[in-house]
């Protein structure tokens, strides 16, 4: 048999499975569908990864260590529950998911900030507790998230429309993005489907629309990153070690404007501190995790 690791990355919508050997020869690296999971119930959690691990690991191949950073670990004592029902027979860390763009960019200490689906920051204090602050959901926050930032668009148009604004483009972005014709029923398509499927994928047309010169959609994009700077300000207030951000996530990744703003923010605010955009998979931060784990 040959001994492996595993590491995962379970997000809303998709999980990534690396398997290593020991000697770090890599053997399978793959995406699956995130269809069913929750972190809770504690055994449907440990249930459906185990099922993954199992879907994907080579018939002559034996679980030395698992490292998994997943969406819905929540809380220290969720991500430690997790890593202990998990973790049967083999070391096993657990971590939320945004925890593992520090590792995966190579180091042992600092914050990461997540703008993908939804938004979230996750740090560790000194003593080694982990931190997180926001990823409060789409509808009542996450406003650096792709649903979070069609959302605050949305309300910004509409305001901008009742005050009898002439439209700056973003109204008209939104409206071709839901495939509506006015204000009034951009209000039903956000409204009558209130879900991040709905929301979300509507987020480049903000973008789209602060290029081509809306000053309103500069603005919900500035919202954006200050909300992601905040999250580094609580990370900090609360004990959170180390000199680095690493951001990640769909949204920041592939929007330059919200990178850069953010970064301008932190660097005002914190100025020993920098700012990363990851370029690796954060997966690799869990083939880390459990590597330590196996140490």
């Amino acid at each position: 048999m040959v001994s492996v690791i595993v590491g995962l990355d379970v997000g809303g919508t998709k999980t990534a499975v690396v398997v290593e050997t020991v000697d770090g020869d890599r053997l399978v690296d793959t995406v699956l569908p995130s269809d069913g999971w929750d972190a809770e119930p504690l055994h449907h959690g440990v249930r459906w990864v185990a099922d993954r691990i199992a879907a994907v690991l080579p018939s002559d191949a034996a679980v030395a260590a698992v490292g998994i950073g997943a969406q819905g670990l929540d809380t220290p004592e969720i991500a430690d529950d997790f890593a202990r029902a998990l973790g049967a027979g083999y070391p096993a860390v657990a971590v939320n998911d945004a925890a593992l763009l520090v590792p995966a960019a190579g180091h042992d200490d600092g914050m990461g900030l997540i703008s993908g689906t939804g938004a979230i920051g996750v740090g560790r204090a000194a003593s080694g507790v982990p931190l997180i602050t926001g990823g409060w959901g789409w509808v009542i926050g996450d406003e650096a998230g792709a649903a979070g930032i069609v959302r605050e668009a949305s309300r910004a148009a509409l305001l901008a429309h009742d005050d009898g604004m002439p439209d700056d483009g973003l109204l008209g972005a939104l409206l071709a993005a839901f495939g509506v014709d006015d204000a009034e029923r951009l209000a039903r398509a956000v409204n009558d489907e209130p879900t991040m499927d709905n929301w979300g994928p509507r987020a480049p047309a903000v973008f789209a629309a602060a290029d081509a010169g809306s000053a309103l959609a500069a603005t919900v994009i500035d919202g954006a990153a200050l909300h992601l700077a905040r999250l580094v300000d609580q990370l900090l207030a609360r004990g959170a070690v180390g000199s680095v951000v690493v951001a990640a996530g769909g949204v920041i990744t592939r929007q330059p404007r919200l990178f850069d703003a953010l970064s301008r923010y932190v660097g005002e605010r914190h100025p020993s501190l920098s700012v990363d955009l990851l370029t690796r998979a954060p997966v690799e931060g869990a083939v880390r995790l459990a590597r330590r784990a196996l140490s």
